[in-house]
């Protein structure tokens, strides 16, 4: 039994063919509309989510299966001081797979030693975020047509963001790879990440405050949103939350084919301006969430 943790868990060969049943989804959707009748997938979110616990919902319902869950901790038996561990062995009784999203860095990695059914890590803390990351990845070979020979921008919040760390991991395994990491000194990149994902793998990177110094370089500009959540202090979270904030302006030296992602919720770090410009593609990102989800659960369920 195969669980996704983390998105090293799977290799280059298997991103590929979900990306590829994916698109096959996305062209075929009544192929694909009873491939999980009769089977159930549980989604146990222990912190607030719309797009990642509604994409799981609709991903299942879409394969013709069913859903359970919550969607809060206090709607759950943790609220009575029961372990995480025992609720996903619970949850297993009554489920084929769980989605699960946890505020601790780690949980998923810990329940799924003792589930008896394939979990997923829909996010833990600032740590993983594996099917986001695959939702991205999904993204960029649709608008880019490749995921190679790329120079892709990340900005804002790159010490806290766990769909930065994720994507940083996953694109350095391609060919040609180049980031600029975009943030204010208090959010810079992990050590950890620079040293083991860039470093070791020989990963060109520029890190730089500036968003408009590198942007007619980029192929692809990654934003995220400064995490009230992740902060202990809220002065330094209202002090750094605006400090990047996308507008046309900014894009004016930008490439005519620049794809611009989001992993969302956006709060006001890109303009509604840029909306309507053809370069946004963060709506279009959570379409293809859903999809990959998909794919995601045919094969984790190992459904032809």
């Amino acid at each position: 039994m195969k669980h996704l943790i983390d998105i090293t868990d799977l290799n280059v060969e298997e991103i590929n063919d979900l990306i590829e049943t994916a698109k096959d989804i996305m062209e075929n959707k009544e192929k694909y509309s009873e491939k999980c009748k009769n089977k159930i997938l549980a989604t146990l979110f222990f912190e607030p989510s719309t797009r990642t616990r509604l994409s799981f919902e609709s991903a299942m319902l879409g394969l013709g299966g069913n859903v359970i869950g919550f969607s809060s901790a206090m709607n759950s038996s943790t609220s009575k001081g029961e372990t995480v561990s025992d609720t996903v062995r619970t949850v297993g009784c009554y489920s084929d797979i769980i989605a699960m999203r946890h505020p601790k860095e780690g949980a998923p990695m810990l329940v799924s030693e003792s589930s008896s059914v394939p979990v997923i890590n829909a996010g833990d803390g600032g740590h993983n975020h594996p099917t986001q990351t695959l939702t991205d990845l999904l993204t960029i070979s649709k608008e880019k047509g490749r995921l190679s020979d790329l120079t892709i921008g990340l900005c804002g919040d790159l010490k806290f963001g766990r769909t930065v760390h994720s994507l940083i991991t996953a694109m350095s395994r391609y060919k040609n790879i180049k980031f600029v990491l975009i943030s204010p000194n208090e959010l810079k990149i992990p050590d950890y990440i620079k040293e083991e994902k860039l470093k070791k793998n020989n990963i060109e990177f520029i890190e730089t405050q500036d968003i408009e110094e590198y942007i007619d370089k980029l192929d692809v500009l990654y934003m995220t949103r400064v995490q009230r959540e992740r902060f202990f202090n809220e002065a330094d979270y209202i002090r750094l939350k605006d400090y990047y904030i996308l507008t046309l302006d900014k894009l004016e030296n930008a490439k005519k084919d620049l794809s611009i992602l989001h992993p969302l919720p956006r709060v006001n770090e890109i303009a509604k301006e840029v909306d309507d410009d053809p370069r946004a593609c963060y709506f279009k990102q959570v379409e293809y969430g859903r999809y990959i989800r998909m794919a995601l659960i045919l094969k984790l369920l190992e459904v032809k």
